[in-house]
C-alpha cells in the first residue's frame, strides 16, 4: 500500500451496536466519552497504530429514514462524514427486516463507489438470524443495480459486547478466537490504495479540532498530497474560492495509539496533528505557499437548541466549586468554543448568565460534566429549542426518534409520543415480542423524554434520534412535566421525621441530613401544583410518656439525580445547581413571595 494509513467509518441505522464495535476494535471504551453525537459529523472518533498501518476509526450517527429529505439527510451522515473515507464497517444486526434506512446507506456506497465490509452484530442474541441478514443485504445491493466488486462484499461475524469477531456464524467458534483481529485482516485487504503524491504541492484538509492551553488550536487531518515540516510557512484556505492566507507551521505531531509523538516532519497518506495556526476551522485546507489549491469545504449542522448557563447564587454557593466567578465560567466557554465548532455563545441582558447553543442536549451536557469535573461551579436552565423565521414564517427544529420496546409497553410509549406532537412514521414488530417504532417529532417534544421513557418501559427500550429539518410549530405545549415541585420552605438540615411525613406527597430527591434552603426543590409532587413543605422539622418530644410504642420511621430510598436527569426534570422557571460534588434543584426565584409576583407578571404579560 502507497498509503500509510486507513480512514474506517463505522456505519449503519440506530441500535445496531457501532460505538460498542469500536469499543472493542480499540480496546478503549473511548466512544461515550470522546464522541460528541451530531456535532461534527467526521470527527476522529479512534485512531489504532501497528507497525507499518494506521487506521482511523469514525463513528457516526445511527441513519434514520427522512422521506422527502432522504438525501440530503444522506449526505449529512455519509458523503459529509466519510469524504475521506477508505472502506465503510456496514454495521447491521441479524434480527428483524432489511428497511428503508439500510436501502438508502447502500445507494450511497454505490453513488460514491466506497467499498463496504458487512459487519453482522450481535450473533449472541437470541433469535439471531446471521444467513438471513446476509441474503437480504445480498439482493439490495443487486437490486440496487452495484457492481460485481460491489457484490463481492466481505462479510465479518461479530459480538461487540464480547470482543470476538470472525468468519463464522457460532458465536462458540468465535469466543475461542478471542479478538477482533478479522476485521483489522480485512480491512487491510480491502482498502484500495490510494494513489498518494508526496512529491506534489501540498494539500492537507482539517477534520477535527482540538486546543491546548500551551500551543492553541490544534487541527487534525489527513496530508492528501505533498509533504508538510515543522516551522514551514504555508496557505489555508476555507473552500476553493477563499483567498488564500499565509501563516506559519509551529509543531507537527503524529498519533501512535492513543497517544501522540512530536516529528519534523509527514507526507502524503500520513494522519497529523498541526498547531501554531489559530485561523484554522472544519474544513481548512493547509496548501503550498507557491500552488494554492483548496479541497471543498465540510459542512457542520447549525445548533437547534440552547441553554442559559449563569453563575451560582444559591444560599450553598462557593462551598465546593473551585471556579465559581462569572470571568472564570466566561473564559471556560470560550475555550469550548474553539475546539467544540457545533457549539455557539450568546450574551444576555444579565453579565453573569450567557446563553449556549449546541446540537442536542447530550451535546450540551457533556460540556456540562466536563465543567463540572474541571471544578467549576454553575447554575443552568432548562433546555429550549431555537426557533428560525424564513419568509416571515416561523419555524421550529424536528427530529427523527427511532425507539425499540417490548410490546407490552408499546401502548404507553405510543400515548406519550402523541402527547408530545409526534408523528409515527413506521412501526415494525420483530416477532419476538418487540416492536421499533419511528416517529418524526419536534425537538421541543425530546426534551425530558429520556427519564420518562426509561420508566415506562422499565429500562428495557432503547431510543435514538437525529435533526431531520425545520419545520412549522406545532401548536400547544409540548413536551412540559405534568407534576409539580416539592419545595423546601426553610434553611437547615434534613430530619428524617419530617421526610418520613412528605414523602407520601411524592418522590424523594434528599437523604437525612442533607443541606437544603429555602426554595430548594427536594422532591416531585405527585399532583400537578407545587407545594411548600418543612422538611427541617424534627418530632415534638416532651416529658409524657406513652403505654405504646413509637411509629418507626421507614423511608423510602431518594430518587438519585443524575446531571441528564436533573436537565430533562425542570421547567422554565427552575434551575439546576451543578457543583464538583453535587447536583441540586431550585426554583429560579427562592422566596415564595418573588415566586408569585413573577408568576402574576407571566400572566399578565400573556394576557396583554
Amino acid at each position: 500500500m502507497n498509503s500509510k494509513s486507513a480512514f474506517v467509518a463505522i456505519v449503519g441505522k440506530a441500535n445496531v451496536g457501532k460505538s460498542s464495535l469500536l469499543n472493542a476494535l480499540l480496546g478503549e471504551k473511548i466512544a461515550i466519552v470522546s464522541s460528541k453525537p451530531q456535532t461534527t459529523r467526521t470527527r476522529i472518533t479512534g485512531v489504532l497504530t501497528e507497525e507499518e498501518y494506521q487506521w482511523v476509526f469514525l463513528d457516526t450517527p445511527g441513519i434514520h429514514k427522512a422521506k422527502t429529505k432522504l438525501s440530503d439527510h444522506m449526505n449529512k451522515v455519509v458523503t459529509t462524514s466519510v469524504s475521506d473515507v477508505d472502506l465503510a464497517l456496514f454495521v447491521v444486526e441479524p434480527m428483524g427486516k432489511m428497511n428503508e434506512e439500510e436501502l438508502s446507506l447502500i445507494e450511497q456506497f454505490k453513488s460514491l463507489s466506497l467499498p463496504a465490509l458487512l459487519v453482522i452484530n450481535k450473533i449472541d442474541r437470541p433469535g439471531a438470524r446471521p444467513d438471513w441478514v446476509l441474503n437480504q443485504t445480498f439482493d439490495l445491493f443487486d437490486k440496487l443495480g452495484a457492481t460485481e466488486e460491489q457484490l463481492d462484499f466481505p462479510v465479518i461475524y461479530c459480538s461487540a459486547l464480547e470482543g470476538v469477531a470472525g468468519y463464522s456464524d457460532n458465536i462458540e467458534e468465535l469466543k475461542k478466537v478471542g479478538n477482533m483481529r478479522a476485521i483489522f485482516d480485512t480491512v487491510i485487504e480491502k482498502v484500495p490504495v490510494r494513489d498518494d503524491d508526496p512529491d506534489g504541492p501540498l494539500q492537507l484538509q482539517i477534520c477535527s479540532l482540538d486546543y491546548s492551553s500551551y500551543v492553541g488550536k490544534i487541527g487534525i487531518g489527513r496530508v492528501h498530497r505533498g509533504r508538510i515540516h515543522a516551522g514551514e510557512d504555508v496557505c489555508v484556505m476555507n473552500g476553493p474560492d477563499d483567498t488564500p492566507k499565509k501563516v506559519k507551521v509551529n509543531q507537527i505531531l503524529m498519533f501512535e495509539g492513543l497517544d501522540r509523538k512530536l516529528v519534523d516532519s509527514a507526507e502524503a497518506g500520513d494522519i497529523v496533528l498541526v498547531n501554531g495556526i489559530e485561523e484554522l476551522s472544519i474544513g481548512t485546507t493547509i496548501t503550498d505557499l507557491e500552488h494554492p489549491e483548496a479541497l471543498p469545504l465540510l459542512k457542520v449542522d447549525e445548533p437547534t437548541l440552547s441553554m442559559n448557563f449563569q453563575v451560582n447564587t444559591s444560599p450553598l454557593a462557593g462551598r465546593e466549586g473551585k471556579f465559581v466567578t462569572s470571568r472564570q465560567i466566561r473564559e471556560r466557554l470560550e475555550r469550548e468554543l474553539k475546539s467544540n465548532v457545533a457549539m455557539r455563545l450568546r450574551p444576555t441582558a444579565d453579565e453573569t448568565c450567557w446563553e449556549v447553543c449546541g446540537r442536542s442536549e447530550l451535546h450540551l451536557t457533556i460540556l456540562l460534566e466536563n465543567m463540572r469535573r474541571e471544578g467549576y461551579e454553575l447554575a443552568v436552565g432548562r433546555p429550549r429549542v431555537l426557533f428560525k423565521e424564513v419568509d416571515g414564517v416561523k419555524l421550529e427544529p424536528y427530529e427523527l426518534l427511532t425507539v425499540d420496546v417490548e410490546e407490552e409497553h408499546q401502548g404507553a410509549v405510543m400515548e406519550e409520543l402523541g402527547r408530545r406532537k409526534g408523528d409515527l412514521t413506521d412501526m415494525q414488530p420483530d416477532g419476538k415480542g418487540r416492536v421499533r417504532l419511528e416517529y418524526r417529532i419536534p425537538a421541543r417534544g425530546l426534551i425530558g423524554f429520556q427519564s420518562l421513557f426509561m420508566t415506562m418501559c422499565r429500562g428495557t427500550g432503547i431510543m435514538s434520534h437525529v435533526y431531520d429539518e425545520y419545520g412549522p410549530i406545532k401548536q400547544g405545549d409540548v413536551g412540559e412535566r405534568r407534576s409539580g415541585a416539592i419545595i423546601s420552605q426553610d434553611d437547615g438540615a434534613a430530619v428524617a421525621y419530617a421526610l418520613w411525613k412528605i414523602q407520601e406527597r411524592g418522590r424523594l430527591f434528599v437523604n437525612p441530613g442533607d443541606a437544603l434552603y429555602e426554595g430548594m426543590i427536594i422532591g416531585e409532587h405527585s399532583r400537578e401544583n407545587d407545594i411548600v413543605v418543612n422538611p427541617i422539622k424534627g418530632k415534638q418530644l416532651t416529658n409524657i410518656r406513652a403505654s405504646g410504642t413509637d411509629e418507626a420511621i421507614r423511608l423510602v430510598p431518594p430518587v438519585r439525580l443524575t446531571l441528564e436527569s436533573a436537565v430533562e426534570f425542570i421547567n422554565d422557571d427552575e434551575l439546576v445547581e451543578i457543583t464538583p460534588k453535587s447536583i441540586r434543584l431550585r426554583k429560579r426565584w427562592l422566596k415564595e413571595f418573588e415566586r408569585r409576583r413573577a408568576s402574576r407578571a407571566e400572566r399578565d404579560e400573556t394576557a396583554s
